[in-house]
């Protein structure tokens, strides 16, 4: 199993975090995305969509490239069942899953780094294209908090007592949140549930500023 990954990346942050819980230590291979190696031989050779992850995996039929941070995840967790990163009824697994999908289809896309770059292309100052960031992460936590706060499945992370792909999801976006100073005040489930997480080994060792290629 190896690991294609870059620090900031909060996609790869999300899988470091699911193969910590499920505690496997792949080989790592580290793509820097702001110099621009994602869309370079050999990784692109290995990942068309020139993102990271990508996680390679050797199964029965022969090698395999597994691209995308959620698909990544669920195989995992089908490989790996124990610790379970979906509840095991229906309603839970659909929550969880739209929780996620929350993070993963509105909030990331539009500040992923080469939206955020296309932005510069088309004049945009830094000053704005941090404002479209803050903007859009207002737009999802809020939702999100309203989601988390307003439900009794809630529990010490996002769906129980047990972390698990919400919370795989919500950790990275709050460390996104963070580092461009966005303000979290109005937060205080998403607050509280992040905090629970980042006290767990699994989550910690994930942190961008704990893996080999960070840089400061």
């Amino acid at each position: 199993m190896k690991l294609h990954t870059y620090f900031r990346s909060s996609a790869a942050y999300r899988v470091r975090i699911a193969l910590n819980l499920k505690g496997l230590a792949p080989e790592q291979a580290f793509v820097h995305l702001r110099r621009g190696e994602q869309a370079k031989p050999p990784y692109s050779d290995l990942n068309p969509e020139h993102l990271v992850p990508a996680l390679e995996v050797d199964g029965p039929d022969g090698h395999h490239v597994l691209t995308q941070s959620l698909a990544i995840i669920e195989y995992l967790d089908e490989t790996h069942p124990t610790p379970a990163l979906l509840p095991a009824d229906a309603l839970g697994r659909a929550r969880v899953r739209a929780l996620a999908l929350a993070v993963a289809c509105d909030i990331h896309p539009l500040n992923n780094l080469r939206v955020l770059n296309r932005l510069k292309t088309m004049g945009h100052s830094q000053e704005e294209v941090d404002g479209w960031y803050r903007h859009w992460i207002a737009v999802g936590l809020t939702a999100l908090e309203a989601q988390l706060a307003g439900d009794p499945r809630t529990g010490r992370f996002c769906h129980g007592d047990e972390p698990g792909l919400a919370d795989i999801l919500l950790v990275p976006q709050m460390a996104n949140a963070r580092r461009l100073d966005c303000p979290l005040d109005g937060y205080p489930t998403l607050l509280r549930i992040d905090e629970a997480c980042r006290a767990l080994p699994a989550f910690a060792a994930a942190a961008p500023d704990r893996q080999p290629d960070a840089e400061v």
